[in-house]
């Protein structure tokens, strides 16, 4: 059985364990097991895993996830139950499911998907290595060690990273017909796309051209615009949320220097995407409610109610496939900084973290071991079922079988949650457009280490600022971004007194000194 939809969430009894008690309680199962069989984890009782993902689950998911509960039932002796948590809601339900009480072994986390402050509540059971190398051997044995340093939050592991951290780029998709109608040529930056921007609000009123939905998308032209003046890592470095405002840092720069609003280069590049957001939204090209809306814009590109689909070199895999087959051209345009570059990411971009009150966190690794590590559980994880989802051809590519198109397969690539897996066995498709191809050939050059990759922002000395900040952002900054301000000097006027009330210095102080003490340990 699997949940489509996350259902409401009660109370929750375990809200206020602490990191010692979680961690006396990782310690009690893994010494527990240890006693069992040095060398074999006792699997003799069967039983079922629960998971949380992000996302839609697949139309599918039931019979893929059928194939997986057979191949774990033989090798540990267990069945998993998958829950999602959809794009719109993740703000609200993903605090409320590590809170509720309910059920959860595991669940989706990364940087940029809470994972410091739910570490900071105790949510997560923490870890450590001999619990990796005794129930995760596969996995154990592949992780670079630095990644478990990255995970570290208060001294204690939280986290299981990927294995392959993405090798991924911010993507702008645009429709190439429009494009070519509007009298655009080869366009390398969002601020150029006035001209097809009005192309479509004048020949297809029935697309917005920047139908932003709630989560995903709302900051994403704002962010690619302060990308053209600097090296914006689209998010601040505290909070690590691209919706919320905080300290910055230019990734580009060696010596690593905090920036608040009022800093330059923040301030002017801040202004200048504010101005071309708000030209934008009075032309009416963004649609006018984006914190009401759950579709992304991917899908409404899709769908003829879009003319922008923002996502990464990898996410939009499946969509330009799909756009290809529908009769769509693409255009696909990186979102670079003015050195051509982009940000590599960190460890933390994918993983998962097992919930502090997991009851069966051995078997919970052990499945996760297989899932991550072992190729057929991969494969059935991201790609589907062999034969009805996909097919291998002779030279290793992955294709359709007959009759299977990206419109009609139940269980598309990439498209499941399972972004945590080893993507050392992915496969390249056959029916991707040459123009994504050529992306993708390009990308590895686009990528470099920025100044604070691996840091992580401890909050727990400025919870209370932090809090107060993302209220801060939701009703001053948020607007802001969309362009739905009367006036963009005003605004910034009334955003920085509202963050300094917030407490902004002290967080500020905060960043600057664990960011200090970062860049001091690794030389």
């Amino acid at each position: 059985m699997f949940a489509l939809t996350l259902s409401g969430c009660g109370g929750n009894n375990n809200t206020n364990n602490s990191a010692s008690e979680t961690s006396d309680l990782a310690a009690t199962h893994s010494s527990a097991s240890a006693a069992t069989n040095a060398d074999r984890p006792d699997n003799s009782k069967e039983v079922k895993l629960t998971g949380f993902l992000i996302g839609e689950a697949p139309k599918g998911l039931p019979e893929v996830l059928a194939a997986i509960n057979e191949k774990l039932k033989k090798d540990i002796n267990a069945t998993l139950e998958i829950n999602y948590i959809g794009w719109g809601d993740v703000a609200s339900k993903y605090p409320l499911v590590l809170a509720s009480g309910q059920d959860v072994d595991f669940i989706f986390a990364a940087d940029w998907n809470y994972y410091i402050s739910e570490a900071n509540k105790g949510s997560f059971m923490p870890l450590n290595e001999n619990m990796l190398q005794t129930y995760m051997p596969k996995y154990f044995a592949k992780q670079d060690p630095a990644a478990y340093k990255a995970t570290i939050v208060n001294g204690k592991q939280y986290m299981i990273p990927t294995t392959t951290p993405d090798r991924k780029v911010g993507i702008v998709v645009l429709r190439k017909d429009i494009l070519d109608r509007s009298g655009l040529e080869n366009p390398t930056n969002l601020s150029e796309l006035g001209p097809y921007f009005a192309e479509l609000k004048k020949n297809h009123p029935e697309m917005t051209p920047l139908n932003l939905d709630s989560q995903y998308d709302l900051a994403q032209p704002f962010n690619a615009l302060v990308n053209e003046k600097f090296a914006f890592t689209s998010a601040p470095i505290d909070s690590n949320n691209p919706s919320e405002v905080g300290t910055y840092t230019d990734s580009e720069d060696p010596a690593g220097r905090i920036l608040s609003l009022t800093d330059e280069p923040v301030l002017s590049s801040f202004k200048y995407a504010a101005g071309i957001m708000k030209q934008w939204y009075d032309a009416g090209y963004v649609n006018k409610n984006p914190f009401a809306n759950k579709v992304k814009s991917a899908d409404n590109f899709l769908e003829g109610k879009a003319g922008v689909a923002f996502g990464n070199s990898l996410s939009i895999s499946s969509m330009v496939t799909s756009a290809q087959n529908k009769g769509i051209e693409t255009y696909i345009m990186p979102t670079l900084s003015p050195t051509g570059k982009s940000p590599s990411n960190s460890w933390l971009n994918n993983g998962v973290a097992i919930a502090a009150n997991s009851a069966n966190p051995e078997r919970t690794l052990q499945a996760l071991d297989l899932l991550m590590e072992d190729e057929s559980y991969v494969n059935l994880a991201y790609y589907g079922i062999e034969g009805k989802n996909y097919i291998t051809t002779a030279d290793g590519k992955l294709g359709l079988p007959e009759g299977v198109n990206a419109e009609n397969n139940s269980y598309p690539p990439d498209a499941s949650g399972f972004w945590f897996v080893d993507k050392d066995f992915g496969k390249p498709s056959v029916t991707w457009p040459e123009s994504y191809i050529e992306l993708q050939s390009k990308v590895k050059n686009y990528l470099a280490p920025p100044t604070y990759l691996g840091f992580t922002f401890n909050t727990e000395k400025v919870k209370s600022e932090m809090a107060n900040l993302k209220t801060v952002s939701s009703q001053y900054y948020q607007p802001i971004v969309i362009g739905g301000v009367k006036d963009v000097n005003k605004a910034f006027e009334t955003l920085e007194s509202k963050m300094k009330a917030a407490g902004i210095d002290k967080v500020k102080a905060e960043v600057e000194a664990q960011a200090a003490e970062f860049l001091k340990n690794r030389q």
